[in-house]
């Protein structure tokens, strides 16, 4: 019989604007796979980039933050399962969850780890080594409150399930590995790819309101990009990204070959057109998606120790990963000008993409890992007793505050 789900997201799924909102579809279609009936749920406001969901057949409900109206909403609809959009949404609406519909399945998807990318971004900031002190701060211990209080968390890097076992002591029963899940990569599809000769210039491609994004922008903007034109005075670098602000816009200079381009419309299309893709990723944390469309697009990459991680496990790299700029330039006009190492990296792309990405493994997985939790629900929570304490603290806590808001905003 198939379940309800209601899905509360963070935002609207924007699947052309950044890789969570290519991931929340992915989730979406797995729940669709199994035949369940979805809800889909955010307090944010809709931008004209959000997929409509309705055209898949998906009910679209806008809620409310600190407002009785949720509850209404959440008993009529009684879902079976509730995926959590990132901890904030798990903070905001899991109490009310928990208190109205007990039986129901919380599951958290956390993206990546927050407290990871912030910690990263505030080192960088510091100028200092990332360590203990930066992972163990204040966003640490609402979002690890908040995997606890879950009955499963998405995980999307084994780097990431690993810190939160080792460094947080989270039981692996509580976590569950979920990279991206695409589909296969055919030797048809290979073969109508333009080859190395067809295609030319730079490209890197990221939501600008993602600050490791922007980052990495002004990273190659200041520092890269001018070593790479001098030695290759012909080529162009493409920078693609939703959400161009005028700070973004202005760093483009069209006689540097720094071309800002904007909202890729096809991100295929643009990825297949450029020969080499550049990711100078100096902070940030989960899987990063232009990489990924990079090598589901045949484009070789060059990147860092933190844009790499997750991403290849054991296998052979569609690139080079470099965290000194000399290193990364002269590995970047490598792929740019020597044909055989690029279409050996770029082989590799397609066998790391099929084997670690493949969907129907990871279909599986979840829908395998879900059931045996449903299977036996009240065992699983009594096996996580730091989580029913953080939930019966925790509801007391902000249920009495999300209240306090509600009266405070009637007057």
């Amino acid at each position: 019989m198939a379940k309800k789900i209601l899905i509360i997201g963070f935002v609207w799924p924007e699947p052309k604007s950044s890789a969570a909102g290519s991931r929340m579809m992915q989730l979406i279609r797995f729940f669709q796979t199994q035949n369940h009936q979805i809800t889909f749920s955010s307090p944010c406001a809709k931008s004209d980039n959000a997929f409509d969901l309705t055209t898949i057949g998906i009910d679209q409900i806008s809620i409310e933050l600190n407002n009785t109206s949720f509850d209404v909403f959440i008993n009529k609809l009684n879902p079976e399962i509730v995926l959590f959009d990132r901890f904030m949404m798990e903070e905001q609406f899991g109490w009310r969850v928990a208190e109205h519909c007990p039986n129901a399945l919380r599951v958290l998807d956390t993206e990546d780890l927050h407290c990871l990318r912030k910690g990263r971004q505030q080192a960088f900031k510091d100028g200092k080594a990332f360590d203990r002190s930066y992972l163990y701060s204040d966003i640490a211990k609402r979002e690890i409150a908040s995997i606890y209080r879950s009955d499963l968390s998405l995980i999307i890097s084994e780097v990431e399930i690993e810190i939160l076992k080792k460094e947080f002591k989270i039981d692996a029963a509580l976590l569950h590995y979920l990279p991206f899940m695409l589909n296969e990569i055919s030797e048809e599809d290979i073969e109508k790819f333009p080859n190395f000769d067809e295609r030319q210039h730079f490209i890197t491609i990221g939501n600008f309101l993602h600050e490791p994004n922007f980052n990495a922008v002004l990273y190659l903007k200041e520092t890269i990009w001018p070593l790479i034109k001098k030695q290759l005075p012909e080529a162009e670098l493409h920078i693609y990204g939703a959400y161009a602000s005028q700070k973004v816009n202005q760093l483009n200079n069209k006689k540097q070959g720094f071309l800002i381009k904007g909202f890729a419309k096809d991100v295929n299309d643009v990825m297949q057109r450029s020969r080499v893709c550049l990711a100078p990723i100096r902070f940030g944390a989960g899987l990063k998606g232009k990489l990924v469309d990079a090598m589901q697009n045949g484009t070789p990459c060059v990147t860092t120790s933190v844009g790499a991680e997750g991403m290849f496990g054991s296998m052979e790299l569609n690139g080079f990963i470099e965290d000194t700029p000399e290193n990364f330039v002269e590995k970047a006009i490598t792929l740019y000008t020597n044909k055989n190492t690029w279409k050996e990296k770029q082989e590799n792309g397609f066998k790391v993409f099929n084997q670690r990405f493949n969907v129907k493994v990871y279909q599986q997985g979840l829908s395998l890992r879900i059931q045996g939790i449903i299977m036996k629900l009240n065992e699983h929570r009594l096996n996580n007793f730091t989580g029913q304490m953080l939930q019966h603290h925790g509801l007391q806590s902000t249920k009495f505050m999300s209240k306090w808001i509600e009266e405070k905003n009637k007057k």
